[in-house]
């Protein structure tokens, strides 16, 4: 069995549940100065906000909706040593609501990156923990762009910041070929105008020529996510229509786990963690591209190396499936992972 780079999980990547009120709250927990935080009241209707180091704390973006890049101090003010600091508005901090954070670690503001054809403005990158924030601007032609990642990323998410546009996903198991969009339910489709139909490599990413990743003199935000094996792996599956469903195997117990099907109609993402939910089943989702408050439902168990739909779902369980999920292995001496006992 290989070796895990990953001591600590939560080193890197960590669920945080608060409660709002109101008035400045200093959330703490996270473990370490978050550089990527996604926020969702769990009580109420509300918008995800989407906060970084690299746009800057007072800068929000939203799942869920195509909206332009919006700046509200009263949203989170600050990235803090053990978390972050969120004051009066209702979807970060609404007195009496329940909150759900996911917070992430990269490096900071980052630094700019020479890697692509465009030059990155910043490129904030967690080498360790396979996880890139990157700004840059686009020129109206085929480039492309450094990540800092060192091996090349499975799944990213790209949003136009200054006009509005949908959210444009890369995921390996769809190939280069086809998008998905983060705000909307619809299946993937083939756009060659996004990637190009190229591959990330080790040290960049190929942009076309679609206004949404690409057009002259806009900025564009990228999160870009590579596999590190005992932390976090992006895939498929297919759903077996049961209820007795498909077992996905990750090599670690799952505490985030983010999915979509893909392959027709009409299926919302979903997004489920160990924090909301302490025991199996797993049964308290969000999803992404709806303001929707939390829903429960049983959708499946998170095991010991992965985890095992419980649910016959068109959703959740059947057809093709793509998924990211993060999580920690059981580590022995020296990292290696072993078994449960």
């Amino acid at each position: 069995m290989a070796y895990s780079t990953i001591n600590k999980s939560t080193d890197y990547f960590n669920t945080k549940l608060y409660a709002g009120t109101g008035s400045t709250n200093n959330v703490t927990g996270v473990g370490f100065q978050p550089d990527w935080t996604w926020i969702k009241s769990r009580t109420d209707t509300g918008n995800h906000r989407i906060y970084d180091a690299v746009r800057g704390a007072t800068k929000t973006i939203y799942s869920n909706l195509n909206n332009e890049e919006g700046t509200n101090t009263n949203g989170l003010s600050s990235f803090d040593s053990d978390g972050f600091t969120v004051n009066t508005n209702t979807q970060s901090n609404g007195s009496g609501n329940n909150f759900v954070s996911w917070n992430w670690k990269a490096n900071g503001q980052g630094s700019s990156n020479t890697d692509g054809t465009i030059n990155s403005t910043y490129t904030s990158a967690n080498t360790t923990a396979g996880f890139s924030i990157v700004k840059y601007t686009g020129t109206g032609s085929v480039a492309t762009v450094g990540h800092g990642l060192g091996v090349a990323p499975k799944m990213m998410l790209i949003r136009i910041l200054g006009d509005v546009n949908d959210w444009q996903v890369y995921h390996q198991s769809l190939g280069n070929t086809h998008r998905l969009i983060l705000n909307d339910a619809s299946a993937s489709s083939d756009q060659s105008n996004r990637w190009n139909d190229t591959s990330p490599t080790s040290s960049v990413f190929t942009l076309g020529t679609h206004s949404s990743v690409n057009a002259s003199g806009a900025t564009y935000i990228a999160y870009c996510f590579a596999e590190k094996q005992g932390y976090s792996k992006i895939g498929s599956f297919i759903g077996n229509g049961n209820a007795d469903g498909s077992f996905i195997y990750t090599g670690f117990k799952p505490a985030f786990v983010i999915y979509k099907r893909y392959d027709s109609g009409s299926y919302s993402w979903v997004l489920v963690d160990n924090k909301r939910n302490t025991f199996n089943a797993v049964d308290k989702y969000v999803h992404p591209d709806l303001s929707a408050a939390e829903g429960t439902v049983t959708l499946m168990d998170f095991l010991s190396n992965g985890f095992k739909m419980r649910v016959n779902d068109t959703t959740s369980n059947q057809g093709s499936i793509i998924y990211m999920a993060f999580g920690q292995s059981l580590v022995g001496s020296n990292n290696v992972p072993c078994t449960a006992r």
